[in-house]
């Protein structure tokens, strides 16, 4: 029988390893990286990595998944206030931002690395839940917010599409050690809603 010692050891080997293959696939992208790189920058054997993942693409999912979820549940008390439309988003956008500002290496991922997918089934993906109730929930809230006259009458699809690019402006944004404000966050939000084709 495993002790709660055991687990929580296993936990923190997992942990390790996830941060040193995180480092690799930064450096290396997930064709580049091997199992071997990953054991050795983690400071485990290869029997060790091989314990916890069969694979270099489970190691790769297992971070987004970790991440996404991780991401999800920190918003789930925002999405679930009584704002509106605009101030719901508003405040979406200032909970990512002030998690990115503390792990920009991990958000940088959760938010790019899923272009490189090509080869993993869907099925072993289970980040891509998370990730699809944050897309809907933010083109629920501009959709709403347009009716509302809160956001401009533009098409949201439009909008929505600047989403990706607030996205790569919310990961770069801001000092480590300066909070992010809501103004921080219309700003840049005003930038994009003024010219929504951009990418």
């Amino acid at each position: 029988m495993v002790t709660k010692r055991q687990e929580k050891e296993r936990e923190l080997r997992k942990e390790h390893i996830l941060e040193g293959a995180l480092t690799v696939f930064e450096e290396k992208g997930l064709e580049g990286a091997t199992m071997d790189e990953i054991a050795r920058v983690s400071d485990f054997g290869k029997a060790t990595l091989y314990y916890y993942f069969p694979s270099k693409e489970d190691v790769f999912c297992e971070i987004l998944d970790r991440g996404w979820a991780t991401l999800w549940k920190s918003l789930e008390e925002v999405i679930d206030s009584d704002k509106s439309p605009r101030e719901s988003f508003i405040n979406i956008l200032i909970t990512i931002a002030r998690k990115a500002q503390k792990n920009r290496n991990e958000y940088e991922f959760l938010f790019n690395a899923p272009q490189a997918i090509t080869h993993i089934d869907d099925k072993d993906q289970v980040w891509k839940s998370y990730q699809q109730k944050l897309y809907s929930t933010l083109k629920e809230l501009l959709e709403d917010g347009i009716a509302q006259g809160q956001f401009p009458k533009l098409d949201s699809d439009l909008m929505f599409k600047a989403i990706g690019g607030l996205f790569v402006g919310i990961i770069f944004m801001g000092e480590k050690n300066k909070d992010i404000t809501g103004s921080d966050i219309e700003k840049l939000l005003n930038q994009l809603i003024t010219d929504p084709k951009q990418p």
